[in-house]
């Protein structure tokens, strides 16, 4: 449920070179049989990067980045603020677990209600989004539709709660407010607080690798900064969909981050290679372009000794 909307947003996190769309999430964590883990869990992140944490172990909010402590110098109350908000919803969500229990009918076991709730800040054209979902077990329990002001069941143990809730106008109407107005604001105020650190643009370095003659071209790019990149390969100008294979976007120790693209090019004659390309694309920069020349491609393989390449033959690691 919620990797599908990580994965999600982060797609929509990344539109064109200069655009991009801000996002605040928090996400909050009830359990209940599972062992060597805090009952509740609370993680709030800005732009992807986790700035607090709360669990029921040390039943207090920690900053998770130095630029926050600028923040709660500005606003002494802030930390104590949170930590009471969520001691209360730790208080709540133990009780949730319960009656979701009693609905599923269910007793024992190890039961889990997650929610996540945030919203979105486009900077180019000043748009705004937010969300609000509910899930009980790893499946989605409920969910606001922002845009009509209704809920939405996908279960029918939660179609009493979706009936007393879309009767609850007032409530409709804070979450309109909250998640188009408040929550964007604060939103802003942490990307101002944090603008060294979320607003940097690092430019990412740029390989072609192979492992094997027959195996695909990685294209490779790392120590980029935000992680919202597109990576892709294309033929002739145009952007190629098949025989290509996208990896994740993963952390670099020292904050930035690296991905891969591999491109399957086993029928294709070598002589043909020149009329593919590799293309980044990160916020804030032009377009870095890779042409797929044999003569740039790094390899594990080939020739060693007089003659040989073999600086070029232990080149790969298992990052890639």
């Amino acid at each position: 449920m919620f990797e599908q909307l990580f994965a999600e947003s982060h797609l929509q996190g990344f539109k064109t070179g200069k655009q991009m769309i801000h996002s605040l999430k928090y996400f909050y964590t009830a359990s209940s049989g599972v062992s060597n883990f805090p009952e509740f869990v609370v993680v709030g992140m800005v732009d992807e990067l986790q700035f607090i944490h709360y669990d029921s172990n040390s039943q207090k909010a920690e900053l998770k980045q130095s630029w926050m402590d600028r923040l709660t110098r500005d606003n002494p109350q802030y930390l104590e603020g949170n930590t009471g908000n969520f001691l209360n919803a730790q208080q709540d969500f133990k009780a949730n677990i319960e009656k979701l229990k009693r609905r599923f009918n269910q007793t024992g076991g190890v039961h889990m209600v997650q929610y996540m709730y945030g919203c979105e800040w486009d900077d180019e054209d000043d748009t705004t989004d937010g969300y609000n979902q509910h899930g009980y077990d790893g499946e989605d329990f409920i969910v606001l539709d922002l845009k009509n002001l209704r809920w939405i069941a996908p279960t029918p143990q939660a179609f009493i709660t979706k009936l007393k809730w879309d009767q609850d106008r007032a409530r409709l109407e804070y979450n309109k407010n909250y998640y188009n107005k408040e929550c964007v604001d604060w939103l802003k105020k942490y990307l101002d607080y944090g603008k060294s650190t979320l607003q940097r643009t690092e430019r990412p370095e740029v390989s072609l690798l192979q492992r094997r003659p027959s195996s695909p071209v990685v294209c490779h790019a790392t120590g980029f900064y935000p992680d919202r990149v597109v990576v892709f390969w294309r033929r002739d100008g145009e952007e190629l969909y098949e025989h290509v294979d996208h990896g994740e976007v993963l952390p670099n120790p020292d904050g930035t981050f690296q991905v891969s693209v591999d491109l399957d090019l086993a029928s294709v004659p070598r002589e043909d290679w020149r009329r593919y390309e590799c293309v980044v694309q990160v916020k804030g920069i032009e377009d870095i372009l890779t042409p797929l020349d044999p003569a740039r491609v790094r390899t594990n393989w080939g020739k060693t000794g007089p003659g040989g390449d073999g600086g070029r033959n232990t080149c790969l690691t298992t990052s890639t």
